[in-house]
């Protein structure tokens, strides 16, 4: 079996890493099993190194072994058992623990319900879920909420009043208005604006008159006794109150549906909530902290929630107790040189009283596992995040796995409390359990998911596209490609259209080369270059990130903005980080722009390397001194999770791959901000839709 297991390691099926691992636990296995153990440990091994967290033996396939071909396959198991039978034959193997029976011991192997894990991620799932049950607990809101989340959230009628405005004057310009079709837009922009979802309850002829007779935002004040709060439902505002009534909560919600708006939000109830609960002189302000997965994610997350901040309805003194500076959660934990371990942890617990985690989809398994170990027992933890992203690169899907729980809608004490709080009648929503007696999960109780996008119009190409594709449905994801959308930008593939995309990419890129000849500050360069990237499905060939980045060289140097293309090093060249140098503070994911930097000494100028760092400064490394890097003027949709672009080029493969999924292909969409321009045929985008992304894990069976 090693032999059949090396030969498969030499064809690149296998890791080295799964080969070396089933070596090592067949030779401490007994002759008569050492064969079964050797491929069982090389299955878990490679399972691990596509995401999941184990290996699950019943839905093991004698015709599927390694993704191989099923002759292939059915050959690796001449001479072993059914794998129906395998659970039997591992039962009582020293390398094995069997948790359902018992078993304490440490072994490189467990078993547990039919799931078989390297023994260190059964450890980190069992870890995760202690912890969130442990806080996934109510906490008790201050008797002053529900004014505190009216404040936060107050009805405002200046977009109503600027829908009517545009209405009237597209009416003005037509020679025989529809007064029944405009009535009816009316209806849709009070519902839209207002948050209405129960338009049933209103009297919709008394609210038609406020809105004619209107001539300023002020007069549509009327509408407060008309438009109930009993009859709207915002999702930001249940959000909102949802975290303060737990110790554990997970906001989850696609592109600009305002997961930093409630969450600045939030963390302003919290604060205030703190000052009425303070008894002593001193204001008990609690501890904030804000992290993300890499360093790109948390200068966004410094950036986007210190606008948020500066916006909210309340006193000064609120705003400036509210953190804006984020910094990743490698930083936080105070990464160990050349160490797996973090100076934070189980007994050297962190020093905060809430913990908000942003892109929380991007966090695997044993990164959750550390940052759950290294929360204090008092501390309330809020994940961020789009559960329709793809994964974290690492192994498990540690959001996914939990906001699975939100199809259980919210008990019926969490209904009530929440109804009590924000005013919104939830009773009978498809929020509520089914059942309200039904006994409900509560991670359920523990989770918003937040519907209405702010950024993308219910009518722009970009959200009809990323809904499609959550939907799952072909048929409609081709529709909004060849509808001929303003801000979608759909080419099939061919030798032109590749061509096109060179060109393109090109052209957007001047403008950062622009900014580096005309002497900009490094922020200014860096910035413009942030605003366009080209992402790919893949790293090698003609549609990967290594050929297009050759491509978008050349083109440069023909054009005269590269010098020569021999050379490793030029002024503009754009590189990632792909392996963490705790030393530096520079992690896998940042990115930095090469340039002559004339202040450190300006008689021999040399070229460094310029990083914006979480906190928004500007740090510059000489080039021999980076930890392993590639040119970015193309990067993978992975790397690209936890930016946005206002124009972003996609391009996918001429022939489908199973790594183009339904996930894939969302996270790529969701990264434009204002332009999508999607080279790819469309055969392929559709089957990459079909394909949903599943990894095997047991958090769900354990926090259920």
């Amino acid at each position: 079996m090693l032999k059949r297991l090396q030969d498969l390691t030499k064809q690149g099926v296998l890791r080295q890493l799964d080969y070396q691992f089933a070596k090592f636990v067949a030779l401490r296995s007994p002759d008569s099993h050492s064969s079964l153990v050797a491929l069982v440990a090389a299955l878990v091994s490679h399972e691990l190194g596509k995401g999941h967290v184990c290996l699950m033996l019943n839905k093991i396939s004698a015709q599927s072994l390694f993704g191989l071909p099923s002759r292939v396959s059915v050959a690796l198991l001449d001479g072993l058992p059914e794998p129906e039978q395998w659970t039997a034959e591992l039962n009582g193997l020293p390398i094995v623990s069997n948790i359902e029976q018992g078993d304490q011991q440490a072994t490189p192997l467990v078993l547990d319900g039919g799931r078989l894990y390297l023994h260190r991620y059964w450890h980190f799932e069992q870890l995760v879920a202690s912890k969130l049950h442990h806080t996934a607990q109510p906490v008790e809101p201050a008797a002053i909420m529900p004014s505190v989340l009216n404040e936060l959230f107050p009805r405002t009628y200046t977009y109503l009043y600027q829908a009517l405005q545009q209405l009237k004057k597209a009416d003005s310009g037509q020679a025989s208005p529809n007064e029944m079709n405009t009535a009816e837009i009316r209806r849709k922009e009070v519902c839209d604006k207002l948050d209405v979802v129960r338009a049933e309850l209103l009297n919709w002829d008394e609210i038609d008159a406020i809105l004619i007779a209107a001539t300023k935002a002020e007069e549509l004040s009327a509408l407060d006794g008309l438009v109930p709060q009993a009859a709207c439902l915002n999702w930001q505002k249940v959000a909102a109150a949802m975290a303060i009534t737990r110790q554990f909560a997970v906001i989850s919600g696609g592109p600009g549906t305002g997961k930093t708006t409630t969450v600045a939000k939030l963390l302003a109830a919290l604060v205030m909530q703190a000052d009425h609960g303070s008894t002593g002189e001193e204001v008990a302000t609690p501890t904030i902290k804000l992290v993300a997965p890499t360093g790109k994610a948390a200068a966004r997350l410094t950036e986007s929630i210190g606008m948020a901040v500066q916006s909210l309805p309340v006193d000064p003194e609120v705003r400036k107790r509210i953190p804006t500076q984020s910094s990743t959660i490698h930083r936080l934990l105070g990464s160990v040189p050349n160490q797996v371990d973090f100076r934070h942890h189980h007994d050297n617990p962190l020093h905060l009283d809430v913990l908000v985690v942003d892109e929380a989809s991007m966090v695997d398994l044993p990164m959750m596992a550390r940052l759950l170990d290294a929360m204090p027992p008092h501390a309330k933890l809020i994940l961020l995040g789009d559960r329709d992203q793809l994964a974290s690169v690492e192994a498990g899907a540690v959001l996914g796995d939990i906001c699975a729980f939100s199809s259980q809608g919210y008990s019926r004490q969490q209904e009530q409390l929440l109804s009590q709080l924000t005013g919104f009648d939830l009773a009978g929503s498809h929020l509520t359990g089914i059942d309200g007696a039904r006994a409900v999960s509560p991670v359920a109780d523990s989770l918003c998911m937040l519907q209405k996008s702010y950024r993308f119009h219910a009518e722009s190409g970009i959200g009809k596209l990323a809904k499609a594709i959550n939907n799952g449905n072909p048929y409609h994801v081709e529709k909004v490609c060849q509808h001929g959308f303003k801000d979608i930008n759909h080419y099939s593939l061919s030798a032109e259209s590749y061509q096109t995309m060179i060109n393109m990419t090109v052209n957007f890129y001047r403008d950062y080369f622009d900014a580096i000849e005309l002497g900009k500050e490094p922020k200014e360069v860096l910035k413009a270059f942030s605003a366009v990237r080209l992402l790919c499905a893949l790293r090698e060939g003609d549609f990967g990130v290594v050929g297009l980045n050759h491509r978008i060289e050349r083109e440069l140097v023909r054009i005269g903005k590269v010098g020569q293309a021999d050379e490793t090093w030029y002024e503009g060249r754009p590189i990632m980080i792909t392996r963490n140098d705790h030393g530096l503070g520079l992690y896998n994911g940042d990115i930095g722009i090469a340039m002559i930097d004339k202040k450190v000494n300006p008689e021999n100028p040399h070229l460094r390397v310029f990083f914006e760092m979480p906190d928004g400064s500007i740090r510059s490394v000489l080039p021999s001194r980076l930890p392993e890097h590639e040119t970015v003027y193309a990067m993978t949709i992975h790397k690209s999770q936890g930016s946005e672009f206002a124009d972003t080029l996609m391009v996918l493969p001429s022939e489908f791959s199973p790594i183009l999924t339904r996930e894939l292909i969302y996270t790529g969409v969701t990264r434009a901000k204002e332009k999508l321009y999607l080279f790819a045929l469309q055969d392929v985008i559709n089957r990459s839709v079909r394909l949903r992304t599943e990894r095997a894990s047991g958090l769900a069976c354990l926090l259920g």
